[in-house]
């Protein structure tokens, strides 16, 4: 009996020990648990609810924690994630409009302005009777020649080609077509410099405009600019590798409000000496345009996607409202195309000048900084010769030009050819680019008309 009881002792002894130190473990790595939580609720939710898709483990890159992440719609108003189903919770709210955000309870984010199609000359296009060389210039960026295995790695969901403003070629993977929205990732940026280019046409904000934050007012921070944000040259401290505990990661997957997360950031270079890619940026100037507005979530319905008739477009916000400006706009491919054409014709539509004249042009210069992480960035575009006068993509144009989105998204944009096209796909595991450059080649060659 006193061996057993011994024994039993020991155990309970063990037991406390092992629960002690799992429950340390559990809090020192809770917060980078809950960006893992949080991205499989949200992009549960955002994929089943914007997509209309039903698999999103499927759709969207993978997760570091994904074989423990339980996750899905519980038959209420909320998608939840957690890790084994009981720790580290957080849920996705759907809202009509807005899509998915990440809150405690339901955000309140207001009634979202209604958009039409109307004055949108591909929403309701026709399907186009392409060529030929058309066709098999689609067929390649689909992986035709591929083996299986590679053409299913290239992973192409959707592509589109206008030409002198016109819709002339479509093909889209099984289970998408030309109502299915997508994800642009950080084609987002792209946009959001077209909204601001709205709101400076408008007189609603300047690119000069500083002390953009309350918090920065008395330090060097509150030197940054507007142009600085859309640049990237803002100096403050980030990191986007896509990784558990990354500011990046972090700011999309465990913060309500994230133009405060980027805003608390310290200063680590002066403002416009280096460019450092970070979609906290970019989010954090439409927190600043979104309260300056008045329009919080509402921001891009009222501007960008009402102008242009984007009828499927939902950029999601945070908790606080926000509109996550570097990453979340889904839209069809026709819709994104639309955004493309809208940059061809330097924010003329329908007749009225919607962008200041020279703001494309302003947007396509890339200003010397003492270093930088991304040759060619632009004012959220890349161009396509670099500064040391090199070219990134020399079988094309020296004009090209475009948006680029996590995973293969892109609206490359020709304007000495009169062309836009969208290429959108899931390609986390090769490059992505040899096929889209390809493609635009071939589709100069094929003289679409």
């Amino acid at each position: 009996m006193r061996i057993l009881r011994r024994i039993l002792v020991v155990a309970a002894v063990l037991v406390v020990v092992a629960t002690a130190v799992g429950t340390g473990v559990y809090r020192w790595q809770r917060p980078m648990i809950l960006t893992g939580t949080g991205y499989a609720a949200h992009n549960d939710c955002a994929v089943t609810e914007i997509g209309g898709r039903l698999d999103a483990a499927s759709d969207l890159p993978a997760n570091p924690i994904k074989s423990y992440l339980r996750y899905g719609s519980d038959g209420s108003a909320e998608t939840t994630g957690s890790l084994l189903g009981v720790l580290a919770k957080q849920k996705a709210w759907y809202t009509k409009g807005f899509g998915c955000t990440l809150a405690d309870e339901r955000p309140r984010l207001g009634p979202a302005s209604t958009v039409s199609a109307d004055g949108n000359p591909f929403t309701h296009a026709p399907a186009p009777q392409s060529s030929a060389k058309l066709d098999a210039a689609l067929a390649r960026a689909f992986g035709k020649g591929l083996s299986a295995s590679d053409a299913a790695a290239l992973g192409t969901r959707a592509v589109v080609v206008v030409k002198d403003g016109k819709l002339v070629a479509e093909r889209y993977a099984k289970g998408f077509d030309a109502t299915t929205p997508q994800l642009g990732w950080s084609m987002s940026k792209s946009a959001t410099a077209l909204i601001t280019g709205m709101l400076v046409q408008q007189g609603k904000v300047t690119l000069d405009d500083h002390g953009l934050r309350p918090e920065w007012k008395n330090d060097g921070r509150a030197d940054i600019t507007v142009e600085q944000l859309l640049r990237m040259t803002s100096g403050l401290e980030w990191d986007e590798t896509y990784d558990l505990g990354t500011p990046i990661t972090q700011m999309l997957y465990g913060e309500s409000d994230m133009g405060a997360y980027v805003a608390g950031r310290p200063a680590e270079h002066k403002p416009g000496t280096v460019q450092e890619y970070s979609s906290g940026s970019t989010t954090l100037l439409c927190s600043v345009l979104a309260q300056r507005t008045g329009l919080g979530a509402d921001l891009p319905r009222q501007t960008l996607f009402r102008a242009l008739g984007l009828s499927s477009a939902v950029l999601e916000p945070d908790a606080a409202g926000t509109p996550v400006c570097s990453s979340y706009l889904w839209a069809t491919p026709r819709d994104w195309a639309t955004i493309g054409q809208f940059a061809l014709q330097n924010g003329k539509w329908r007749g009225k000048q919607l962008l200041p004249e020279d703001w494309m042009k302003r947007s396509l210069e890339v200003e010397p900084v003492e270093k930088t992480d991304d040759p060619g960035y632009g004012m959220t575009w890349r161009v396509n010769v670099l500064p040391d006068g090199s070219m990134r993509w020399p079988e094309l144009p020296k004009d090209t030009y475009y948006a680029s989105g996590h995973d293969g998204q892109k609206v490359i944009v020709v304007p000495s050819q009169d062309l836009v096209v969208v290429r959108m796909g899931f390609t986390p595991d090769v490059d992505d680019e040899p096929s889209e450059v390809a493609l635009v080649k071939e589709v100069i060659g094929a003289g679409a008309r």
